[in-house]
């Protein structure tokens, strides 16, 4: 089987703590960072956008505290906050070598749950992707409670992966991919290469945790069924030696998911079939010429607005006919939409007293009916 890695455009690496942390010192693992960094590096010049999803602060930072293994959510939040800093620190020293910009990103299950928090993050993520950054995205450990965590960085990767709709996304583990038992406890255990549909039997195969790290096989595979659904594939790999991603695009042993369509394809059917529209705007026959041609949705070919849709929301379009044209994600309130609605681009700043764009459904969150 091809790696869908060869094709993918657009990367998600997930990274635990047992990588990026030096058993012996506590510190970050400089040679391990700076080869990924590499790796990085070699990829982006391959065309490929890639964003890192990082475990690590809360180890780094009970080392800053003089916190033991605690398991209180408070003191977690708190070695978070300590060692944060630092995990930037040594993601920027790695990165520097190569002269690429990172950036943090710090996100909870409500950022990527909620339709307006998370059309917000999709946006500032592809902004730091198209200006050339790599995003380091952890859990905003510091705010999120027990009832909103994710409690692992496997199924926020593939929360990440859907956002920015990624292509491939690669979980980095202590072991090279899933067998039919733990080939720790069953040595013969039979590996599997590819899986193209991630069944109860599939799921029963998972097994315990780490020991430094919270996610184990089980959590990977909850990921992987997230991840595939948004159209992503997902490689569960070892991790542990230098330039784990050049060894994976030489053909490293791993476990792939694959998913049944492309990103994109499962992002518009998510619109399409899946959100229950809020609100309605009614367009004129230019901007439905415009939609039918691919383009988005201005301000300036909007007539009418009615419901009450928050932004992010999803919403009906329909012609002066009121026959639906397409469905989208709003990028305005109702309120906000029903005063720019009819305006030219350089007359919203002037109504609102900011201007967030022209834009209320942008081509890439809309599907024609």
């Amino acid at each position: 089987m091809a790696s869908p890695l060869a094709t993918a455009k657009r990367i998600v690496l997930k990274i635990g703590s047992a990588l990026l942390i030096d058993p012996a010192s506590g510190e970050p693992a400089r040679a391990w960072l700076d080869a990924l960094a590499d790796d990085v590096a070699a990829a982006r010049a391959n065309g490929q956008q890639v964003l890192i999803v990082s475990s690590g602060a809360i180890a780094l930072g009970r080392r800053v505290l003089g916190l033991a293994q605690s398991k209180r959510l408070e003191e977690k939040q708190a070695a978070a906050a300590a060692g944060q800093a630092r995990l930037m620190a040594a993601y920027e020293a790695a990165f520097a070598r190569h002269r690429i910009p990172v950036a943090q990103a710090l996100l909870t299950p409500d950022d990527t749950e909620r339709r307006r928090r998370w059309l917000n993050g999709r946006a500032t993520l592809e902004t730091l992707l198209k200006l050339g950054a790599v995003p380091i995205v952890n859990e905003n450990d510091t705010v999120a409670t027990a009832e909103i965590r994710y409690g692992d960085n496997d199924r926020l990767a593939a929360r990440a992966a859907q956002m920015i709709s990624a292509d491939a996304l690669i979980l980095f583990s202590d072991i090279d991919g899933l067998y039919e038992a733990d080939p720790r406890r069953s040595p013969g255990a039979p590996f599997i290469a590819e899986v193209r549909d991630i069944t109860a039997e599939i799921e029963n195969m998972a097994g315990d945790p780490g020991a430094l790290g919270s996610g184990g096989m089980r959590t990977k595979i909850e990921a992987a069924k997230i991840a595939t659904r948004a159209g992503c594939a997902v490689a569960i790999t070892k991790g542990g030696a230098l330039q784990p991603l050049t060894a994976l695009a030489n053909g490293a042993r791993a476990t792939w998911f694959l998913p049944t369509a492309t990103p994109r394809a499962a992002y518009k059917n998510w619109i399409a079939g899946t959100l229950k529209p809020q609100g309605e705007l009614t367009i004129d026959d230019g901007a439905l010429a415009a939609l039918r041609s691919g383009k988005s949705l201005l301000a300036a070919g909007v007539t009418a607005v009615s419901g009450a849709f928050e932004k992010g929301d999803a919403v009906r379009i329909v012609s002066a006919n009121g026959a639906e044209a397409a469905r989208g994600l709003a990028r305005y309130d109702a309120a906000e939409a029903a005063r720019i609605k009819g305006l030219k681009t350089g007359d919203i700043a002037a109504v609102l007293g900011y201007d967030a764009g022209a834009v209320l459904v942008h081509a890439d969150d809309l599907v024609l009916s």
